[in-house]
């Protein structure tokens, strides 16, 4: 996501238009989509499509729109305002490699403090300030030469998804049945960003420093901005503070706080009552039980039973010009260490589907994938080739259960070294997802992902949730409980 861009001026003159339609009672929104691609390109790309999934389109181009059209009318249904919501809408050649690349961003392209209707002295997205406000803020204000600099909210996305220099073979999906297979679900993915431009977002604090943004909208400063709409509802169970009563330099600690900072916000708390159970494995060693740890299940390959036998568990060494962990097929003496076992394969250099596929063809039966910093992991990608379970832990579970498999050795027979067992179970008293009160945690690895902490929901959320910073396989295009948590919290700061 981006920084915003401020136009505050107006924010000043249209107080009394404000106050005069605050009154008027809500209807549903109506969100309207403006191209910017030109001639033959994005949204006019001619080339033929076959339609698929319930989109009718017969052009690449048209079967985009389609699938905007589809994700806007979602959030039309779910949400209300009179204030017409615009997007600027385009496709683009983002950042990519044959390996990874960068599907898209959405943000609000303007924000607003200080309007009718709105918490004084509080920064809102321009969609949600024009909610309350009853009115388009930026309406008379001249366009800054970008086509888009008064719309509400500007989203982008990768034109060259699946070809072979960006993320070759994954392209996005255009059906609207959410059967993307290995391909990237674009309904879901849009229906996510859409989700951060009409406010699921910190949006007005820096997260690297925790400096806010003046009042005036020029810089972000040390002391004297003003707060989000988010941060009353954003609790720091370490510092027992809501970021609205922290400092600058708490709020950056707070930012990377691992499995510290809850939502507070009261449509949310009651909504994650549909979090499960949290999901533990449990380590048998020769000398005991290893105490439960915390995972979380990869997006790619089968299921995890939430109780079930995993298997033996194995380490594996360095091998000569490898990248890294697990990234080059397995030479002989790993190959033997996994064969019927689950290596325990630490994070680092290729994707986590490229090890779990390294090891499945040396003859595991599983992978546990250790993060090689502090904190949680969802492992991610897509290889619809992948035919055993994995799941993600910590570094410091890692670290245990590698010493745990080499102390064990000892304990077994000439033919026969001593193994740990780890088996799959869940702790009834804690939900995946949530601090000990229930509230649900924000995504704040130890290491922060510029752009995504804060303003997501955490990946150890059971079941996976729309807005956690990944794109899940088994999400739907629901918002609201049984299914998510998106609208609960839009309902938190206003909507």
């Amino acid at each position: 996501m981006r920084t915003p861009s401020f136009s505050l001026t107006a924010a000043r003159t249209v107080l009394a238009a404000a106050s005069i339609l605050t009154c008027i009672a809500a209807q549903a929104a109506t969100i309207t989509i403006q191209s910017r691609d030109p001639a033959g390109f994005g949204f006019n790309d001619p080339t033929p499509a076959t339609p698929v999934g319930g989109n009718m389109g017969t052009t690449v181009g048209e079967q985009r729109f389609n699938v905007y059209r589809h994700v806007a009318d979602i959030w039309e249904r779910n949400l209300q305002s009179n204030v017409t919501i615009t997007v600027s809408a385009g496709w683009e050649a983002l950042t990519c490699t044959a390996t990874t690349a960068v599907l898209g961003s959405a943000g609000a392209w303007n924000i607003w403090n200080n309007f009718a209707g709105g918490k004084p002295n509080t920064w809102y997205p321009a969609a949600l300030a024009n909610k309350l406000a009853g009115v388009n803020l930026t309406s008379g204000i001249p366009d800054d030469g970008t086509g888009y600099g008064n719309v509400d909210i500007k989203t982008q996305f990768n034109v060259n998804l699946g070809q072979p220099n960006c993320l070759a073979g994954s392209s996005f999906y255009l059906g609207l049945d959410g059967n993307a297979g290995s391909q990237v679900n674009f309904a879901a993915t849009l229906l996510h960003e859409l989700g951060h431009g009409l406010g699921f977002s910190v949006v007005s604090v820096q997260t690297s420093t925790g400096f806010r943004i003046n009042a005036a909208g020029t810089s972000y400063v040390s002391e004297g901005g003003l707060p989000s709409v988010w941060e009353e509802f954003m609790y720091d169970n370490t510092a027992k503070k809501s970021w609205l009563n922290m400092s600058s330099a708490e709020r950056r600690v707070s930012a990377i706080n691992p499995l510290g900072l809850a939502w507070t916000g009261a449509n949310s708390v009651a909504g994650a009552s549909i979090l499960r159970s949290q999901p533990i494995l449990k380590a048998a060693t020769p000398t005991g039980v290893l105490p439960g740890i915390n995972y979380s299940a990869s997006a790619f390959g089968p299921t995890l039973p939430a109780v079930a036998s995993l298997g033996a568990l194995a380490t594996i060494t360095p091998q000569t010009g490898e990248a890294g962990p697990g990234c080059d097929p397995f030479n002989a003496a790993n190959a033997a260490a996994v064969r019927g076992k689950v290596p325990i394969i630490s994070r680092g250099a290729c994707g986590f589907a490229v090890k779990v596929k390294n090891a499945q063809n040396a003859g595991a039966v599983g992978v546990l994938l250790a993060n090689n910093v502090a904190g949680d992991i969802a492992p991610g990608g897509a290889d619809p080739t992948v035919t055993i379970p994995s799941a993600g832990i910590t570094q410091a579970a890692g670290d245990a259960l590698k010493a745990a498999v080499a102390a064990a050795k000892p304990y077994g027979t000439r033919s026969q070294p001593g193994v740990v067992i780890a088996s799959l179970a869940t702790d009834p008293t804690r939900k995946a997802g949530a601090d000990s009160l229930g509230r649900p945690l924000l995504y704040t690895p130890s290491v922060l992902a510029a752009g995504s902490s804060v303003s997501h929901w955490d990946v150890t959320a059971s079941p996976n949730l729309l807005m956690e910073p990944s794109i899940n396989s088994d999400l739907t295009l629901f918002l609201s409980p049984p299914y998510d948590l998106t609208l609960p919290l839009m309902k938190d700061i206003g909507w």
